[in-house]
């Protein structure tokens, strides 16, 4: 699985970066440890973690650990980060042989896993990772973009100076949304990404956590609004490793 050779911001971790320094996502969850986890200062396992610009951010912790399968990301992590404890892996085999107190698994990581048995496989290193009370916060498409119009706009960025034009593609028998960008850079070059990601429904990613031994306690598309109607397509999804209760929840009526 080589990311890189369909996204330029996977080959350019400094892109990666500059494309995503307005993220909420580790204030989110911040909050969502904070609310839900056992302390704000207990041990992160990041699955996925690109340039670990995330776990970086949750300061509160001490024992913050990254795992991606990018190796250009994770050398570029490991020199932003240094004070973080990073690794090449694949999040369908990585064992640490410990536990954390919360596991990640955001931007979308989940969803460059297109067949069920990896997905399965991811929520198996999930448990493998968790004791009784860790949290797990994934984000993830839970619906596809809809929209068939072409829409363009401008990248100025990490020395990029481009038009960018993207379209969006679903195929509804695999639950795959499929972008399509193209990068007409000033200097008259181009670079075209084709990104494939699984999308997985709110019930599907309920029924994964369950049989995984997980407990859901939230899931919402507005950080601002936790319990409100899902109006995006991308999704926050908390959970907690309760083997014993999710055991009985799973035992037949």
């Amino acid at each position: 699985m080589n990311l890189a050779e369909h996204n330029i911001a996977y080959r350019r971790p400094d892109l990666y970066d500059a494309l995503t320094h307005d993220s909420t996502t580790a204030t989110t969850c911040q909050r969502l440890i904070n609310d839900h986890g056992p302390g704000p200062a207990g041990s992160v396992l990041d699955l996925g973690c690109g340039t670990a610009r995330d776990l970086a951010a949750l300061a509160h912790s001490h024992d913050r650990v990254g795992v991606d399968l990018q190796p250009a990301l994770i050398n570029h992590a490991r020199h932003q980060h240094p004070e973080l404890d990073l690794h090449v892996g694949d999040l369908r085999t990585i064992r640490l042989e410990r536990t954390f107190d919360t596991i990640l698994c955001l931007g979308n990581s989940l969803a460059y896993l297109h067949h069920n048995n990896d997905i399965q496989a991811a929520f198996t290193t999930f448990t493998a990772h968790a004791h009784p009370g860790t949290l797990l916060i994934i984000v993830t498409q839970i619906a596809p973009t809809h929209t068939t119009t072409p829409t363009r706009g401008r990248i100025e960025a990490a020395g990029i100076h481009a038009d960018v034009t993207t379209q969006h593609g679903w195929d509804a028998r695999t639950q795959i949304a499929t972008l399509h960008r193209t990068w007409h850079h000033d200097n008259g070059t181009t670079d075209t990404d084709h990104i494939r990601r699984r999308i997985l429904f709110p019930r599907e990613l309920e029924l994964y956590a369950t049989h995984a031994g997980f407990r859901a306690t939230a899931l919402f598309t507005d950080p601002q609004n936790h319990i409100g109607q899902l109006t995006g397509s991308t999704a926050h999804f908390v959970a907690t490793y309760d083997p014993a209760g999710t055991s009985a929840r799973r035992k037949p009526q």
